[in-house]
């Protein structure tokens, strides 16, 4: 994998605050050089026709039939110089249990040369019939950035998801390979062979470490991002943060300044050097195309590799070490999560794994019930709250909606119960109910005393108009007469006495309308106690007292 290119001393300072990661990610490099002229400048929302190009090599990753694109690419980046018919692939994937026929093969072959991920391969071949001279002239074979995409998706896909272990031994490598460049340039005459490989030494060394650091510090950033953290799992990631990240930081400090030093001191020398590594024999194509050479090589290369170690302008190590702070303050703040489980980050991830176990393992009846429990969802018949009075013309079938919203408590809606909280609330004072119950039942008791006297100035019923409330105080001593099944009934309190008769039919008139009792003959008389009139008026005053007192009692 070709590392992202270290930025140039020159071009721009790295921020040392923007990001846990940038330690391993730096910004591309701007080289030294003097700008384009502004009519030669490209537009900056072009781009090269290479890039469009080069994007389609993924889509065999992604296409609908991946699964027999990396089957395929597998047989093509098995082995080096391996050029494959279509029937030669289908029975290669065969063998592997993978089968497919040999048109498909052959289409998906194609469908690479058009990504770019294959190319034709022509070879000449003794067959008997035009068929299979056609079949054999079909071969494919795999492309260099083909190849080496299709290796580093497997390296991913087969990477794991844990940490991986920085190769933080490197450091005192990189510097004894310095140390023997410099040796090796204070001599008269210089063995190239061994000049290049240190020099390879250092860039692939570094590289690897880079990597290890990038992959590292992505692992930690996705831990950190997590608000889940508790219990075990916080223990390992507190004795990760403390243990190992102490001793990243700990062998880059020891380590970084002897590496700026050297390069520093290489850097000086880096013209001789560079001329040594140009004899040695290397590729060169005829066309002229460019060869993708060593790191190493040239003078931009030893510049990036000093800018990263340059503790001075806030590079590599600089941001190791802001990195390892902002991981230390995210795990305090953790720390405080779960001290306080009552903030917005407590996390419910353990009680969600838990209950996905319990879906894992229940029936389908089981997992409605279960479902049903866990979130509440039952069916609007299990609703506990109402309207006070029923609308009649609300039924089972009527839609949610057309019919009228129903009231939920605060408490129930905000935190799913029904307990009172807060503060009691006062007893109201009972003194005006008091006092207009007890007018109430005076004036009650007074339109009752009213339309007792009336009737008994009546005498004889029929043919009679009265009141309407004479004529209810009647019907109510009619129906306890009837229900008592006698001829005559005496209200004491009213000083009344109702007779009654079979005859013809008794016919009262009221203001509101007529009255018929049909075969009986009615007659109203005064109650023989003269004594008892004022009596009704103060029992209704008692009434009312003694109800006005209940009613207090019902509200306390």
């Amino acid at each position: 994998m070709k590392t992202a290119p270290l930025p140039d001393p020159h071009s721009r300072k790295m921020s040392v605050c923007s990001s846990s990661l940038a330690a391993v990610n730096p910004p591309d490099p701007v080289p030294p050089a003097a700008e384009p002229p502004a009519d030669t400048a490209p537009p900056a929302d072009t781009e090269p026709p290479a890039d469009t190009a080069r994007r389609d090599l993924f889509r065999y990753l992604t296409a609908e039939e991946s699964a027999d694109y990396q089957a395929i690419m597998d047989l093509f980046s098995a082995t080096l110089l391996v050029d494959l018919s279509a029937a030669e692939v289908t029975a290669q994937l065969t063998e592997r249990g993978r089968a497919i026929d040999r048109d498909t093969v052959e289409a998906r072959c194609r469908q690479l040369v058009a990504w770019g991920n294959l190319v034709p391969a022509v070879r000449d071949a003794r067959v008997s019939t035009v068929a299979e001279y056609v079949r054999s002239r079909s071969r494919f074979q795999v492309s260099k950035l083909g190849g080496r995409l299709h290796r580093e998706a497997v390296a991913i896909l087969h990477a794991s998801d844990g940490a991986r272990e920085v190769a933080r031994e490197l450091l005192g490598q990189i510097v004894q390979s310095l140390e023997r460049i410099l040796a090796m340039l204070g001599r008269a005459e210089l063995d190239a062979e061994a000049l290049a490989g240190e020099v390879t030494t250092v860039f692939g060394n570094q590289r690897l470490f880079t990597d290890s650091v990038r992959d590292f510090y992505a692992y930690l950033a996705g831990i950190l991002s997590r608000y889940d953290l508790g219990g075990e799992e916080y223990a390992q990631f507190k004795e990760l943060l403390l243990v190992y990240i102490d001793l990243i930081t700990a062998d880059v400090n020891r380590h970084a300044p002897a590496v700026a030093h050297r390069v520093g001191l290489v850097l000086k020398q880096v013209d001789p050097l560079l001329e040594v590594l140009s004899r040695l024999p290397g590729l060169t194509l005829p066309d002229g195309t460019p060869v993708e050479r060593a790191q190493g090589r040239t003078r931009q290369d030893w510049e990036e590799l000093a800018y990263w170690y340059d503790a001075v302008r806030g590079s590599g190590p600089e941001q190791l070490r802001a990195a390892a702070g902002q991981a230390l303050g995210q795990l305090i703040t953790n720390a405080k999560r779960l001290l306080d489980s009552s903030g917005t980050g407590f996390s419910r991830r353990a009680d969600f794994l838990r209950l996905a176990r319990w879906f894992a393992a229940s029936d389908d009846d089981g997992a409605h019930r279960l479902y049903a429990a866990a979130f509440g969802a039952y069916p609007a018949r299990h609703l506990l709250f109402g309207p006070e009075e029923p609308d009649p013309r609300v039924g089972p079938m009527t839609s949610w909606w057309d019919s009228d919203p129903v009231s939920v408590p605060v408490s129930l809606r905000e935190r799913g119960d029904r307990a009172m909280r807060g503060r009691s609330s006062r007893v109201p004072d009972p003194t005006a109910d008091r006092l207009r119950l007890t007018a109430e039942a005076q004036r009650e008791a007074e339109q009752r005393q009213a339309a007792a006297a009336e009737l008994a100035l009546t005498g004889s019923l029929h043919g009679a108009t009265i009141s309407p409330a004479a004529r209810n105080l009647l019907l109510d001593l009619i129906a306890d007469l009837l229900a008592r099944h006698r001829d005559e009934i005496t209200d004491h309190d009213l000083g009344l006495e109702l007779h009654v008769a079979p005859g013809p039919g008794t016919i009262v008139t009221s203001s509101d309308g007529t009255t018929t009792f049909v075969g009986l003959s009615l007659h109203v008389a005064g109650s023989t106690h003269g004594q008892d009139a004022t009596v009704p008026g103060q029992d209704a005053t008692v009434f009312g007292q003694e109800a006005a007192v209940f009613g207090q009692e019902a509200v306390v």
